[in-house]
């Protein structure tokens, strides 16, 4: 029974291009799914080297992808950066893409705050546990105090 289970395993390249054809990983994600199929350390470690030299993995589209499908979701910066640390992608990166994805016009924090935070409340609250209800909805989304107060003051002007 072990000497037909040989046969059927697959190669780490194999199981990581697997993954790959259905979303981006980032390296760290993907060494540690190709980990837990047993694959031994030295393979792995070769096998994501070749997969960046080919251009098939990549931490800079993996970070970009992320934050793509992030602000869609109405995710802040805040949020975006740390899970992308969370999922091994280096600091560096990760402050590389959140730039350039403002520079380039693709995302504006402050307007993405206050879209998330009408699409929520259609009103600004009028008493002090109203505004710190929305300002807590708006933090844990993961937006800083100037956009939190940005999205307020928007939400506050269209009533």
């Amino acid at each position: 029974m072990p000497a037909q289970l040989e046969a059927h395993a697959s190669s780490p390249r194999d199981d990581a291009i697997r993954l790959l054809a259905r979303r981006e990983y980032s390296r760290a994600e993907l060494a540690q799914r190709l980990a837990s199929r047993a694959h031994p350390p030295e393979a792995i470690e070769a096998c994501l080297d070749a997969l960046a030299e080919d251009g098939l993995q990549s931490d800079a589209r993996f970070a970009e992808s992320f934050l793509r499908s992030r602000v869609m979701r109405g995710q802040g910066p805040l949020k975006v950066r740390g899970e992308l640390e969370r999922r091994g992608v280096e600091r560096t990166l990760v402050a590389t893409t959140l730039a350039a994805a403002e520079q380039d016009g693709e995302v504006d924090w402050f307007e993405l705050a206050a879209e998330a935070l009408s699409r929520r409340f259609t009103h600004s609250g009028e008493s002090p546990r109203e505004r710190a209800r929305r300002e807590r909805f708006l933090a844990s989304r993961g937006f800083d105090f100037d956009q939190i107060r940005h999205a307020l003051e928007r939400l506050g002007a269209t009533e």
